[in-house]
């Protein structure tokens, strides 16, 4: 029986055991470089022993981020300092990932210190895009309709990210189609209400989708895992939200185009009911895809307890527990986890002395 803590081959990659840093904006950059935070913030979380450590999700051209204290991953610069950051993190024994995105009309918003509110072009802002001129929430920029000369330049964009990320020396790419971020906005028919090739029916609105894999499995090598985000339902009641069903549908492409992994997340379009919320609420959507699409897994959603992490893997309700908020609290979850489960980890030697 598998646990926490046993390791996890995927292509050319092991990782030494289940626990997985999610990625999480910090909105500490400027025109799109990591800095010294990123090093230090994803460093120590290497050292409390995660095996897996996923950047935050960099924008593949500026127009993508959310704001403009977004890491990017569009231009030959931004290279080196992920070469430190991944040298370190490699130096522990974890793996790194790099998440590429594009945040599509939830862009040009201002720092969250700032109230993250919808920035105005002439503060600093910028037109937003979208499958259509739909806005996600209330009060929002209307989007621009991409184009599809534009779209094909999104793509492009991706393919490009991709391969810096390889230059930079991640392990595996991440690719972010969740959270009602830009290909989410084609995924589901509560934003696309396009009538091309990329509008309409379940094939035309995962295309731009499996394009993107298919682009970035050709910049990429062979034997480096691709993982996709998605969101597994869209946490709307009306019958054009976007289901489980689909998801599974989604992720059976996805690895018929050369995807190793989904992670299993949830909504974006509306705020979740807080009275449904409870630890581990989304393994469920994990255990689902990993069933039902034959497919590798892994599940996020309030999961702080290492019980309840370890329990996931041990059920086979997913292949990787990915935690958020409990390692913002606690870098050295993993760590901690090994002791209070019983389960052998190895430890940094300059803090052995503490245990």
């Amino acid at each position: 029986m598998n646990n926490l803590f046993t390791p996890l081959k995927i292509r050319g990659i092991e990782l030494k055991n289940r626990i997985v840093l999610s990625p999480m904006q910090q909105y500490s950059s400027e025109d799109g470089f990591a800095t010294d935070w990123h090093l230090v913030h994803l460093g120590s979380r290497a050292v409390g022993g995660a095996g897996l450590i996923i950047s935050e999700s960099a924008s593949i051209n500026p127009m993508a981020r959310s704001t403009n204290n977004d890491i990017g991953m569009w231009k030959d610069e931004h290279i080196e300092k992920w070469k430190q950051i991944n040298s370190f993190i490699h130096q522990q024994g974890s793996k790194t990932a790099m998440q590429l995105g594009h945040f599509g009309s939830k862009a040009s918003r201002s720092h969250p210190n700032e109230g993250f509110n919808y920035l105005e072009q002439e503060n600093g802002g910028w037109e937003t895009v979208s499958s259509s001129s739909v806005a996600p929430f209330a009060g929002m920029s209307v989007p621009k309709e991409l184009s599809i000369e534009e779209v094909n330049k999104i793509k492009n964009d991706f393919a490009d990210a991709a391969l810096r990320a390889v230059k930079a020396g991640f392990d595996i790419i991440e690719l972010h189609f969740a959270h009602g971020y830009l290909v989410h906005q084609f995924l589901s028919k509560l934003i696309n209400h396009r009538e091309d090739t990329y509008g309409g029916s379940f094939e035309n609105r995962i295309r731009l989708g499996l394009e993107i894999v298919e682009a970035i499995r050709q910049v990429t090598p062979k034997n480096m895992p691709l993982f996709v985000r998605i969101s597994a339902v869209d946490y709307v009641d009306e019958e054009n939200a976007w289901t489980i069903q689909d998801s599974i549908a989604f992720s059976k492409l996805l690895k018929l185009a050369g995807v190793d992994l989904i992670t299993a997340s949830a909504g974006g379009f509306s705020w979740v009911d807080k009275s449904k919320l409870s630890e581990g609420y989304q393994v469920s959507f994990a255990k689902e895809i990993k069933e039902n699409a034959d497919i590798l897994t892994g599940s996020v959603g309030l999961i702080t307890k290492p019980k309840t992490a370890n329990e996931i893997v041990e059920n086979s309700n997913a292949d990787l527990v990915i935690i958020a908020r409990e390692h913002l609290r606690n870098p050295y979850f993993a760590t901690n986890a090994s002791l209070e489960l019983g389960l052998q980890t190895e430890l940094p030697w300059q803090y052995k002395r503490a245990y």
